[in-house]
């Protein structure tokens, strides 16, 4: 297929910005004692044309995350001869989770019992287990999406006994615009608490937390997958 110069520019675009992510990355793991591959990065394409996503899979990403159903579907549809694996990181609705049991493989908001019931009785029985996240409201935000820290273990042992999820880890979003320092106790918290459910068993392998302004310092306290849009596709358009 024949490149356009709107695509190519968008391909150049990408390339530029992906390199600058990938050097700062493979940085923030070294300063950790971390080896870069440790670190996965989900691209964050909500917003983004199908377009973006190929050029993006082009440059060698494999990883897409999606926040609307709605929007994500059609896209997951378009790109069906790319071999991607789809990362549902919205909130997730009651009404919503069949779709998204069937067209994703991972899913990072779980903060109810009942929604990953409903995942895990509605997963394609030919499909591999989804893999999941539970949400955690790390700075106790009223009103924020995600479970209390004191009621993850309990979350976390009922998840992990549904028969078409496999529980990989802990996700969290962290106020925007407190520094980076107050983003480095909460992440690091999130750890310490993934830490003290492996000391009871759960051997949970995943900490999905750090976006654009703030994955150094995610990286830095652990973090395994990292979900950046803006840094990559530039500010989406209102």
């Amino acid at each position: 297929m024949l490149i356009g110069p709107q695509n190519s520019s968008l391909l150049g675009t990408l390339s530029a910005h992906l390199g600058a992510l990938q050097q700062e990355i493979a940085t923030s793991a070294r300063a950790a004692g971390r080896s870069e591959h440790s670190v996965t990065l989900v691209a964050v394409s909500k917003g983004q044309p199908a377009e973006a996503v190929r050029a993006a899979a082009s440059l060698g990403l494999k990883h897409f995350g999606e926040s609307y159903l709605q929007e994500a579907l059609p896209k997951i549809e378009a790109l069906r001869d790319l071999d991607l694996t789809w990362h549902f990181i919205g909130r997730l609705q009651a009404n919503k989770t069949r779709a998204i049991a069937d067209q994703f493989a991972w899913v990072h908001g779980i903060d109810r019992l009942h929604i990953a019931e409903r995942l895990s009785s509605q997963r394609p029985h030919y499909a591999p287990p989804l893999q999941v996240c539970i949400q955690v409201n790390i700075d106790g935000e009223a009103g924020k999406a995600g479970v209390a820290i004191d009621a993850v273990e309990s979350l976390a042992l009922a998840i992990r006994a549904l028969p078409h999820l496999t529980l990989r880890g802990l996700m969290c979003i962290p106020p925007e615009g407190r520094g980076a320092e107050a983003d480095r106790r909460s992440f690091a918290l999130l750890r310490e608490l993934e830490q003290r459910l492996n000391e009871r068993g759960l051997a949970l392998d995943t900490l999905s937390m750090g976006m654009s302004g703030d994955f150094p310092q995610a990286i830095g306290a652990g973090a395994t997958l990292v979900r950046i849009g803006t840094a990559l596709f530039g500010p989406r358009s209102a």
